[in-house]
């Protein structure tokens, strides 16, 4: 959490949180991990909705996302580049 940016960032694992990309149903006790995985999946989406509530920018990053590409994105996020300003003449 970046608090002063009130940014919250979560790095999700394409299993336990149902990477569209890479989530495969398991194949033993299969009803089980369906709801596990159904259950972290909503409580996600409350978390974010809890959190934006609360005035936070809520960021998530999948486990299986280029490391450096990710905390580019956080520190752009959290340092935004200011707008160029405008030179009077």
């Amino acid at each position: 959490m970046f608090v002063k940016a009130r940014i919250a960032v979560f790095v999700d694992g394409c299993y336990w949180h149902g990477c569209p990309e890479h989530y495969r149903a398991a194949t033993k006790n299969a009803e089980f991990w369906s709801q596990k995985i159904e259950a972290n999946r909503q409580r996600d989406a409350d978390t974010d909705q809890r959190l934006a509530a609360a005035g936070w920018h809520v960021m998530r990053v999948w486990e299986h996302e280029d490391p450096d590409a990710a905390a580019r994105r956080i520190a752009e996020a959290v340092r935004p580049t200011p707008p160029e300003t405008a030179v009077s003449p």
